[in-house]
């Protein structure tokens, strides 16, 4: 029995906070997890950003509303879930990812939460569980599950590397670098390959 762990952006939707930092002009919030390995820092750090600017939840939805799946990302998905469970674990907020879930046709998202304030301000974030991905892989297995898992950053090594296969998705020359022994694809058709594959499809 497989089930297949996706990260969403980068991999089926851009990034959200470049998408951002295009709309507001702020280039600082380009940065993401590629670039910062620790997420809790990275994200207290956003959000300062955020409050020294008076943007909120509002202006960042505005943009979301606008951003689209990458080119091929719904088929991928469709066909992916046509022979296999699939969960999107992200390091996302439930407030962010909602519209792009309906873009993707409601597949199965387990991701966190933003505190928001009365005023919009964003205030905080509840992370669902400590190392999200790397747990929820670990709770799969748990329960009879074999895993198999794409990412593109430094959060999803974890999970990348603790099932039956793994694979790096549109990811940097550096973690490529650090992890050459992990496959790494840049098409959605290597992808699916790669999981029929491990899948002895």
């Amino acid at each position: 029995m497989y089930i297949t762990c996706l990260d969403l952006e980068g991999v089926l939707v851009p990034e959200i906070w470049i998408a951002f930092a295009q709309a507001s002009g702020i280039p600082e919030l380009k940065r993401t997890t590629r670039d910062e390995p620790d997420y809790d820092k990275l994200m207290r750090w956003r959000l300062g950003i955020l409050k020294e600017h008076g943007l909120g939840l509002k202006e960042i939805q505005e943009t979301i509303a606008k951003i689209e799946p990458l080119p091929g990302a719904k088929e991928f998905l469709d066909e992916l879930r046509s022979f296999t469970q699939v969960i999107i674990i992200s390091d996302t907020f439930t407030q962010f990812a909602t519209p792009l879930m309906k873009k993707l046709g409601w597949p199965t998202l387990f991701c966190n939460t933003l505190e928001v304030a009365p005023d919009g301000e964003i205030t905080g974030f509840r992370m669902r569980i400590e190392n999200s991905k790397l747990t929820t892989v670990k709770a799969l297995q748990s329960i009879g599950y074999e895993t198999i898992a794409a990412g593109d950053s430094y959060n999803d090594l974890a999970m990348i590397q603790a099932g039956t296969a793994g694979f790096l998705f549109r990811t940097t020359d550096q973690i490529k670098a650090d992890y050459p022994q992990i496959p790494a694809f840049e098409t959605y058709d290597e992808l699916m390959n790669g999981i029929k594959k491990a899948m002895g499809m």
